[in-house]
């Protein structure tokens, strides 16, 4: 499945991948060793996330990132 994060805000990135490795906010935060809230806040734009953490969550999932020049 592609999905061109350019066309959405962060958050809906961040979410997207969590769905994608099929597991709960509660599972994620377990995984990266981070609260639920930091799960929530990071899906609904009201924190920023690090480049880093949505690689190291990816990587936690089995999800690839590819980012290509336009």
């Amino acid at each position: 499945m592609e999905f061109r994060a350019n066309d959405y805000k962060p958050g809906e990135t961040f979410k997207f991948i969590r769905q994608c490795g099929d597991i709960t906010q509660q599972e994620l935060a377990n995984k990266m060793h981070k609260s639920k809230n930091w799960v929530k806040a990071n899906e609904q734009n009201i924190s920023n996330f690090y480049f880093k953490d949505l690689v190291k969550m990816a990587d936690l999932l089995g999800v690839d990132i590819i980012v290509k020049k336009k």
